[in-house]
Formats: C-alpha cells, structure tokens, sequence
C-alpha cells in the first residue's frame, strides 16, 4: 500500500467516524424524573408539563397579566393551552406530560428522545394543589439550558423551594372553590399579576383533600417542595449506522481497487 493511499484510507475512515459520532450525539433519550419532596399530608402537584426547545417559548413573567397558556396549567393543571401555545411558538420542541397527581413524597417518570443541538433549553410547570390557581414553573425561556454546545448534559436537576411557588392572580382566593378540596367550578376571576405567593397554602390546612387525607402543610419560604432530574442516554440512530456501513463500503472499494485486502 502506498503512503498517499494508506494515508487517504485512514483520513476518509476517520471522516465516517467522526460524522457517524456527531449524528448519534445529537439525539439522546433523556429520562426525566419529578419528586415531591414535602412532608406527608402536605402539598401535591398537577401532572408536570414539559418541554425541550430552542428558547422561544416563554408562558409566563413576574408582575405581568398570566394569559391563557399558564392559566391552563395553574386553574385546574390541565395545561392543555400550555401545551398548544407551546407548539405554536416552536414547533420542533419536544414537548410531554410526566406523570399523575403527585402525592406528598411520591415521584414519576417520562422518557423523551431530544435532539441536544436543536432543543437543549428546558422549561417546566405544574399547578400546586390544593390551591387556586398556584404553580410552579420557570418565567423565562432560556433559564434552563440542559445542553452545552457539545450536546452534554449541563444541568443534572432543578429544584424548587416553597418561595418559588407562584401565584397566577388569575382566580380568587377561596379554599371552597380550590381544586383538590373544593369545587373548582365556583372560581372567580381576580384579574391580577404573576407574583410570588406560597402564604396562602396555610388557609388549607385541616381540610380534606381527595386523595383522602387532611392538609398540613407546614412550609417555611426555604422547604424544598419538587425536584426534577434528568438521566441521558445514548440512542442507536439507524442513519449513523448506514452512514457508517457507506463509508466502510467505499473504504472497501478502494483497497480492493489497488489489489489491497478489504479488512
């Protein structure tokens, strides 16, 4: 073999693998997983709205009017216009649900595959029960970015304490029209801001939820109340491996060409 053609081989077979590695690191499923880290008979949460993106979509921000996409999420936990508005701010996020109601100390889990070069921001709500229209989530679209530029996990978990409970001054405050322990279909509208509230979760206590136990929620502004984690793992990409079988293909060709053994 010729020192330009050994050196030819050894350049296009390190071209294969290298664009073969890029492909495969940009597509990872990532397992995210939420826990409710209060004390038993306190707090619960709505299912966990989710989504990987590019960092456009932003629900919500302090001091200003919550418009439908939050409201969805925090009157009721719902989040079907979360979900939608999502959608049509980018399309090419990758969006889920994780799990049910979650219980006091309870946790669940939601695998997604995410492409880390397109969508490596992470944005969350969950609306907090019982309450009115309480929830927790992320106010700005790029507060959490999971993947650095080489598609590595950046951030392993987030948490969030009682203070960071938000209050969407959408409906009423009213324990008797609270969801969880009230009927839901008597709220009010309150026509105010975003802002931070978790004082009202006290106004709960002593009252029966309907998962059957009675409220405590025993809270200071520095509990922690939810964390969310994240495992990666490697995806096997059908189009990595038939880049990969093509290029070893011509590798092949070549050295069969110059009467070389086709390793």
């Amino acid at each position: 073999m010729t020192p330009t053609l050994s050196r030819s081989l050894r350049l296009l077979a390190s071209a294969t693998l290298a664009l073969c590695a890029s492909a495969h690191a940009a597509m990872v499923d990532v397992t995210v997983t939420v826990q409710n880290l209060v004390p038993a008979q306190g707090i619960s949460f709505a299912p966990l709205h989710v989504g990987f993106h590019a960092g456009r979509f932003d629900a919500f921000n302090l001091g200003e009017v919550a418009q439908a996409a939050i409201v969805s999420v925090a009157e009721g936990g719902a989040g079907g216009a979360w979900q939608a508005a999502f959608a049509a701010a980018d399309p090419l996020a990758t969006r889920g649900t994780v799990g049910g109601l979650l219980l006091p100390g309870a946790s669940s889990s939601l695998t997604l595959r995410v492409d880390t070069a397109l969508n490596p921001f992470f944005t969350f709500a969950a609306m907090a029960v019982p309450s009115n229209d309480l929830f927790i989530g992320n106010d700005s679209a790029t507060a959490h970015r999971l993947f650095d530029g080489q598609g590595q996990l950046a951030q392993a978990s987030i948490g969030v304490r009682a203070s960071e409970i938000w209050d969407a001054g959408s409906e009423v405050f009213d324990p008797a029209a609270a969801a969880f322990v009230g009927n839901n279909d008597l709220r009010r509208p309150q026509h105010s801001v975003v802002a931070f509230n978790f004082a009202e979760l006290a106004a709960f206590n002593g009252l029966t939820t309907g998962a059957g136990y009675s409220v405590h929620s025993a809270l200071s502004a520095d509990s922690e109340v939810y964390r969310i984690g994240f495992a990666v793992s490697a995806v096997p990409e059908p189009g990595s491996y038939a880049l990969m079988a093509a290029g070893l293909l011509m590798l092949g060709r070549m050295a069969r060409r110059r009467g070389l053994p086709a390793a």
